[in-house]
């Protein structure tokens, strides 16, 4: 309790004192209160922990975070809190490291997750650190989870050719094309209108995480594809991909999710989901010597690390290369 008293004082000297200043007043404290003892007289409040959430997620709000992620930022960070059962401004490493080996063992997590938890924690306790609600950030000690590098499956040419010649429907066709020749999010693509594309620069805009607006582009053959796909419909939705009965409403992610899912298993194609199209893009795109940074901005990453970790360099090219520029 001691301890707490004193934290509580440097605390609220932040604005006011250097760190020298600082170290000073804590060791000042520290020797004063030796001979005393401090009795806690009053319950903090219950609401504290929301308060302090409640501010961080409306500060990433305004940075414009998506709601899907506030919401995934505000789980995570109640659930530690619940665990640890501590004053926001009194949590230390050693707590955070015990919450994270539990929520290891329990929940039997992968190192991805944990890292995961890792990161928003530390964006969370950084955030109250610039604030000046605390001293310095506990999960500075933590450092990033080491995961191993998976090597992620993307489509072959056969396996999109056979996805392709196996369509009944003109809108499962135009579906994959889409996805395989921009390399947008399902998302993005299910929340397309017809209006969005631009059929004569073969583009359209789409609104990636975050509400931000980018420009992708298709090729002439996703372009004869959805124009056949338009010109068989008879409904007057708005959205670019409709169920195929009536009423005809916008499809969903799990409604795309599903029909890929279907063509895959009716093909043996393992593991067929949209999220894959993109990788496979992303893939070919530094294959064939597409910079980075134009890929990054294609597929409407914020970091570039992001793009990395979607492409693939064939090892086939690495060997080339290596003859070409080495041996």
């Amino acid at each position: 309790m001691k301890q707490m008293l004193i934290n509580k004082v440097v605390q609220e000297m932040l604005p006011f004192l250097n760190n020298a200043q600082l170290k000073q007043l804590q060791a000042a404290m520290e020797h004063s209160l030796t001979l005393y003892d401090v009795i806690e007289t009053a319950n903090a409040k219950n609401d504290e922990k929301l308060d302090f959430v409640s501010l961080f997620l409306s500060a990433k709000r305004v940075e414009g975070c998506s709601e899907k992620s506030l919401r995934y930022y505000e789980n995570t960070i109640l659930t530690m809190l619940k665990k640890v059962n501590k004053e926001v401004c009194q949590i230390e490493t050693e707590d955070l490291r015990m919450y994270l080996t539990e929520y290891q063992q329990s929940k039997n997590s992968s190192k991805v997750t944990i890292d995961n938890i890792r990161r928003i924690l530390s964006s969370f306790f950084s955030w109250l650190e610039d604030e000046d609600y605390i001293i310095k950030s506990p999960v500075r000690r933590i450092h990033k989870v080491k995961t191993a590098a998976n090597i992620k499956e993307t489509y072959s040419d056969e396996s999109l050719e056979l996805m392709r010649d196996s369509c009944i429907e003109p809108r499962d066709l135009a579906m994959i094309d889409l996805l395989a020749s921009t390399g947008m999010r399902v998302g993005e693509m299910v929340l397309l209108n017809r209006e969005d594309i631009n059929f004569n620069e073969r583009e359209c805009i789409v609104f990636g995480k975050g509400d931000k607006e980018r420009i992708v582009y298709f090729d002439a053959r996703t372009k004869i594809h959805l124009l056949n796909y338009l010109d068989s419909r008879t409904d007057n939705a708005p959205a670019l991909f409709v169920s195929l009965r009536a009423p005809h409403k916008r499809l969903k992610i799990g409604g795309v999710e599903l029909r890929l899912r279907e063509i895959g298993k009716n093909l043996n194609i393992p593991k067929v989901h949209p999220h894959k199209f993109r990788r496979t893009l992303a893939t070919m795109a530094i294959d064939k010597g597409m910079p980075i940074e134009q890929l990054q901005k294609l597929l409407g990453h914020k970091r570039i690390d992001t793009t990395l970790q979607y492409a693939m360099v064939k090892q086939s090219n690495v060997k080339i290369a290596h003859r070409k520029y080495i041996g």
